[in-house]
């Protein structure tokens, strides 16, 4: 790889320049006499270092300027110059099994470079510009294309990756020529193409402003097949689709990062993103040690294989989260574009959401609830609108998936950034730190949480089994007052059922190889089984024997949970379980 800056490349080609006016913490002022555009890169130089930075306003010939790095040693009359470009990333093979931080560095080449503890003012190029790939045509010279379409292919791991006309090309275009099969770097025309007044050339790589989406596709879906994670909770009662949006909001310790490794591993999707946006370094320590030894169970190779990891610790500038979530969006819908599948998991939106609230401090904007900035909802809004299932112009489809887990200060769900994301996503998925204290995983709320997509088992049928869920607490609740002897066994019974649910379908055992993915079609099967025992009358004559019967029936349907899908065990398992079922039929 090489390494070469990308600030190296951008200095030979300035054009405009300032001055620093003003320093307030990550935030410097700059007086510039030409033009300059919001959201433009800049670079401020201290001594040998040129610290990159994003304009977030500009105002008359001042821009304030939000650094991505250390400002110390900033000082008023510093030079600055301006790129004339967007905060953009590199769009290209190779991305796949790469950590990156959220300006797209690869930090396992960073580290290389500078140790263990980063360089400031270091940039490295995202893409190995001399590894040569595969190039194998798809198309033929004098064939039209648009923006989006596919040239030709490479193998990327266990996809296809599509090289694409780059998506800012307007119009229809006639290719003149096309590479031939063979091993080409990423920077080699695949391919040249004529709009009648000017000629260009494609090639496997493209840049991508982070803060525009990608909308090179012929329209938008609305999402309605479901995205089987293989968690029964989400699958079955708070589903999510293929194109739509979720949140996982939750106290400290409830199991977000449990259950999005969970759902990173098991969801059926091609690529996976995972965006660590503020979270602590020990935890993102942690995704980066299992998921390399981590078995993918869709392809049997490594999960880091279709995974790709945008790293921005809690430790790092606070500047950067903001960019680190515009990042693992504008690369999800880059994989979209192949018409492949791709599940992305933001945590933490509350610390990017911090983020927002500190830059919006320094630049003395009129504040809203808890000191937010007032276009908060705004930011998550839009965030989320970049989801979305969508037909491409060879009429494939792709979509992405955003799943975005809050973590609220004290599990206060009233507080802003998870109302505001409640207001635009369609699945609520709330954890409950009750629930994470009794170990029941996942710690999913099944009474709080919601959905708006569909199940994979009919509606109807969830809404009848949501129903005992519901007599069963309030049962509960009045068993705390009265006590169990003060219960009538009818209602002791309904609350045994809810328990009885909860223990054998709304908790899974992630340690066992069986119980923690459960397919489409298995939970549709089990949860006919189950409903079966719900709406069934039980003429139990004392509590004692209620609570017995149910505790052998539970311990049978978790056995039976731990058996092969269809296999003898199963069948074993089942045979077993309308035994027990019968025999209190017949007694």
């Amino acid at each position: 790889m090489t390494t070469q800056t990308t600030h190296e490349k951008i200095a030979t080609g300035d054009r405009k320049t300032g001055r620093v006016v003003g320093v307030n913490g990550n935030l410097a002022s700059v007086r510039f006499d030409t033009t300059v555009m919001q959201n433009e890169v800049a670079y401020v130089l201290v001594g040998k270092d040129r610290l990159k930075g994003e304009v977030i306003r500009v105002r008359g010939q001042e821009a304030d300027v939000q650094i991505f790095e250390d400002t110390r040693g900033i000082t008023v009359g510093d030079a600055v110059t301006f790129s004339g470009e967007l905060l953009s990333v590199q769009l290209g093979p190779g991305l796949l099994t790469r950590v990156f931080d959220g300006l797209q560095n690869p930090l396992p080449q960073l580290a290389e470079v500078s140790g263990f503890f980063l360089q400031r003012g270091l940039y490295l190029e995202p893409l190995d510009h001399e590894h040569q790939w595969p190039f194998t045509p798809g198309v033929e010279a004098g064939h039209t294309v648009r923006a989006g379409d596919a040239v030709g292919t490479v193998p990327e791991g266990p996809i296809l990756h599509r090289i694409m006309v780059p998506f800012g090309w307007t119009g229809t275009w006639q290719l003149t020529w096309v590479a031939p099969s063979g091993y080409l770097a990423v920077d080699a025309p695949v391919a040249r193409a004529s709009n009648g007044r000017e000629e260009r050339e494609i090639t496997m790589v493209q840049a991508w402003p982070v803060k525009i989406p990608i909308a090179a596709y012929r329209q938008k879906l609305l999402p309605t097949e479901p995205l089987v994670t293989q968690t029964r909770a989400i699958d079955t009662f708070f589903p999510v689709a293929k194109g739509g949006t979720f949140c996982i909001p939750g106290p400290f310790g409830a199991g977000k990062t449990v259950l999005q490794h969970a759902l990173s591993r098991h969801s059926e999707v091609d690529v996976v993103i995972v965006a660590a946006c503020g979270e602590r370094a020990g935890e993102v320590v942690e995704i980066l040690t299992e998921f390399p030894e981590l078995e993918d169970p869709r392809t049997g190779r490594s999960l880091i294989d279709r995974t790709i990891i945008i790293c921005n610790t809690s430790s790092m500038p606070v500047a950067a989260r903001e960019t680190s979530i515009y990042t693992s969006v504008t690369l999800a819908e880059y994989y979209r574009q192949m018409g492949l599948h791709v599940l992305l998991l933001a945590d933490s939106t509350s610390r990017w959401a911090q983020a927002l609230r500190e830059m919006s401090g320094r630049l003395e904007e009129i504040p809203g609830e808890e000191a937010f900035p007032a276009y908060l909802e705004t930011r998550i809004a839009q965030f989320y609108e970049r989801s979305g299932l969508v037909e491409l112009n060879d009429g494939s489809v792709g979509s992405v998936t955003i799943g975005g887990a809050v973590s609220p200060a004290g599990g206060n769900f009233e507080e802003p950034v998870t109302q505001g994301t409640l207001k635009v996503v369609g699945g609520f998925l709330g954890l409950s730190r009750d629930r994470a204290n009794a170990r029941r995983y996942p710690a999913i709320h099944p009474l709080d949480s919601w959905s708006q997509y569909k199940s994979v088992v009919h509606h109807e049928t969830v809404g009848r089994a949501r129903d005992i869920l519901r007599q069963g607490n309030e049962i509960h609740q009045m068993m705390k007052v009265v006590g169990e002897e003060g219960t009538p066994v009818e209602d002791f019974t309904v609350y045994l059922k809810s328990e009885f649910l909860d223990a054998v379908y709304l908790q899974q055992n992630s340690f066992d190889d069986v119980d923690a993915a459960c397919s489409a079609e298995r939970q549709s099967y089990v949860f006919k089984k189950v409903l079966a025992v719900l709406e069934r009358e039980f003429p139990f004559a004392s509590h004692a024997e209620a609570r017995t019967f149910f505790m052998n029936l539970r311990q049978r349907f978790i056995d039976w949970n731990y058996t092969p899908w269809g296999g003898k065990a199963f069948k074993e398992g089942e045979k077993n379980i309308d035994a027990f079922l019968e025999e209190k039929r017949t007694a």
